[in-house]
């Protein structure tokens, strides 16, 4: 099962050929609808001219930077979601970008397939808000520094375990094979030599678990023979 179950139409505003091929190449080929602009004052009219279920906006923009498209878009009361896009990893950089209405931030470099979880929570979201703390049962993940904390116990993760995680936490209960987990989180096609899954998985499991554990509560990522794993939908 793709990220995506229906049809989608995304805007990028990116001035960088190269993260823009990249980011285009990798939603098309999801079969997700992908209108790129160059710069911020083409990309601020096609955003108010047309219907896209989320907008990819970079800082750094000629003619308008991102900030100012940003405005401009919550000014005319339109509420789709953005994700800012920008090389700066400054907080006051983050803060303005909420501040001024974006829903989520990422920082370049950053992974396509990241990316792409970020956009499926966005436009699957009624509020279209990403909340910054994904919260199931006693397992809890921040968004921002992403530090996983169970029971008590806190870990922060490596990107690709990061994205291991939230995927698994946004779909309480599904089963996913190792070559979903492999595309989704790796994005790369299944190679039933590697053992990439299981290892990050038991990663995940050693940096979360108590070493003196006094609770009966199993780590929620079950592994199912055979097949994958899943998250345990916990009461």
């Amino acid at each position: 099962m793709g990220l995506f179950k229906q049809m989608m139409k995304i805007l990028l505003i990116e001035d960088d050929a190269q993260i823009a091929d990249l980011v285009v190449s990798a939603f098309e080929a999801l079969g997700i609808e992908t209108q790129h602009e160059k710069d911020g004052f083409r990309g601020l009219r096609s955003a108010l001219q047309l219907n896209f279920d989320a907008i990819l906006l970079d800082v750094a923009l000629p003619l308008m930077d991102g900030f100012q498209v940003l405005e401009e878009i919550r000014r005319n009361s339109l509420n789709t979601p953005v994700i800012m896009l920008t090389a700066s990893v400054d907080l006051p950089d983050r803060l303005k970008s909420f501040e001024k209405g974006a829903d989520d931030y990422l920082s370049k470099p950053f992974y396509i397939e990241e990316l792409l979880v970020r956009v499926k929570a966005l436009i699957n979201n009624k509020r279209g808000k990403l909340e910054m703390m994904l919260v199931q049962g006693d397992l809890s993940l921040d968004r921002f520094t992403r530090v996983a904390t169970w029971q008590g116990e806190k870990a922060t993760l490596t990107q690709r375990e990061y994205v291991l995680l939230e995927c698994l936490m946004m779909a309480p209960g599904q089963i996913f094979s190792r070559e979903q987990i492999l595309k989704q989180v790796w994005n790369v096609a299944f190679d039933p030599g590697t053992n990439v899954v299981d290892v990050s998985v038991q990663r995940l499991r050693k940096k979360l678990t108590n070493p003196k554990p006094d609770s009966a509560v199993a780590f929620p990522i079950e592994t199912i023979r055979g097949v994958g794993y899943r998250f345990k939908a916990q009461a």
